[in-house]
């Protein structure tokens, strides 16, 4: 009976005993993540969101000589929606005429003011030489008075002839004087007309250009085509309640639909990398399961600062080379510029890879044994990096980190040991 229930308790044990340590392995074994290498092409990209625009527009814009004129700023008081399918000469939108308008009444009251001058100008010149007018008549008749008395003082005593020649040659100083000084006063007198007259002119050609401005309040489309609001300096884009400037009149755009671009930024660390020409892999947020193709037209030399971002970035211009009547502006893309490509590569994952002390190396399982195994890496993309020393495909390594890391044996890369030598020496 004693050896019949020492059994059963020694079983049981070893039941439970068996369960604990097949429970412990298969928690271990699902801890530990095995793979091996991939072999293949591998692509390195550079992935970024844009956004779409025309390659070619025809901007709507406004009041293009506002500048010349002083003014700066222009509300949008109303405009089409967006997205609107327009004619030429369609209504496109209209600028509030408030400022404007209160500039053209002053200019107006300025321009009574000078034609008032004008005229006064005139009144004056007009007295002005009248009066001279009749003082040279004076003077004229004067001389030959004196001529005269000269004349017949030649019967006279010499004094008398004498006095009368005096009073005939002051006759004759006096008329030259005044003829001298009438054409002084007429040369002021047109001087003055042309002042006056000057700027009479200036003020009624910018009443004008204010009249002509004022009438191009009014937008309409240059051409057929989709209404696509236009964007400010700082990357808005423009509506009712905007305003456009004078140096960057543009309401609206009508775009090419034919040919697309993908307007997008790169950070200052990836843009070394991004070089014009090279291929572009495009997919549609709005549209997944659509797949486009392109290529790197432009990158910018300079970098910017753009609103909500701390490092600045550059601008890259990608051109799709497919025509696809469901793209639209604005629509966000998804870039993956394909910076390098290896026909056939071994790579592994990223957290894979670990470092100690400047050296790379995988955990890897070599039969019953895991060692630490130093690798040469080469190119490497946003999940994988490729091994050029240190693995074969055949390899098992470890994704996770092991238990014990600390105790498991490095193996160097064949000559690492002797270079590092060489290198202290």
């Amino acid at each position: 009976m004693k050896k019949s229930t020492i059994g059963t308790i020694a079983g049981i044990i070893l039941f439970f005993a068996v369960v604990l340590y097949f429970t412990t392995g298969t928690d271990s074994a699902q801890a530990d993540i095995l793979v091996r290498p991939s072999t293949g092409p591998f692509v390195v990209t550079v992935n970024t969101s844009g956004e779409l625009r025309a390659k070619n527009s025809i901007e709507i814009t406004g009041p293009r000589q506002a500048r010349n004129l002083g003014i700066w700023q222009l509300a949008i008081e109303r405009i089409v929606p967006e997205g609107t399918v327009v004619k030429a000469g369609d209504f496109v939108a209209e600028l509030d005429r408030t400022e404007t308008a209160s500039r053209i009444q002053d200019v107006e009251i300025n321009l009574e003011r000078l034609r008032s001058q004008v005229e006064q100008a005139m009144l004056d010149t007009t007295l002005t030489l009248s009066g001279a007018r009749d003082e040279l008549i004076n003077l004229r008749y004067a001389m030959e008075e004196r001529q005269l008395v000269m004349e017949q003082s030649k019967f006279e005593a010499p004094s008398v002839q004498r006095q009368a020649e005096i009073d005939y040659e002051r006759s004759v100083r006096n008329y030259n004087q005044a003829t001298n000084n009438y054409a002084t006063r007429a040369q002021q007198a047109e001087a003055r007309m042309r002042e006056v007259e000057a700027e009479l002119n200036k003020e009624e050609n910018g009443y004008r250009s204010l009249m002509a401005v004022l009438d191009q309040f009014t937008i309409k489309a240059p051409e057929n085509g989709m209404v696509i609001y236009g964007r400010d300096n700082q990357g808005r884009r423009r509506g009712p309640g905007s305003s456009i400037s004078g140096w960057n009149p543009v309401v609206a755009t009508l775009p090419d639909l034919t040919v697309m671009e993908s307007l997008t930024y790169v950070n200052e660390i990836d843009i070394q990398k991004v070089r014009r020409g090279m291929k572009v892999h495009i997919g549609l947020d709005a549209d997944t399961d659509k797949r486009l193709t392109g290529e790197v037209l432009s990158v910018a030399n300079i970098g910017e600062q753009r609103p909500n971002s701390d490092a600045k970035v550059f601008e890259v211009v990608v051109q799709i080379n497919e025509s696809d009547t469901t793209l639209r502006p604005a629509m966000t893309t998804s870039n993956n510029i394909v910076v390098n490509t290896l026909e056939n590569a071994l790579y592994i994952p990223l957290e894979a890879v670990h470092t100690a002390d400047d050296i790379s190396f995988v955990f890897k399982r070599t039969g019953t044994r895991t060692v630490r195994q130093q690798v040469k890496l080469g190119l490497m993309n946003e999940n994988e990096v490729t091994i050029t020393e240190g693995l074969t495909e055949d390899d098992m390594i470890y994704l996770s980190t092991p238990a014990n890391p600390g105790d498991l044996s490095f193996v160097y890369l064949e000559g690492y040991l002797a270079e590092e030598q060489q290198n202290r020496d």
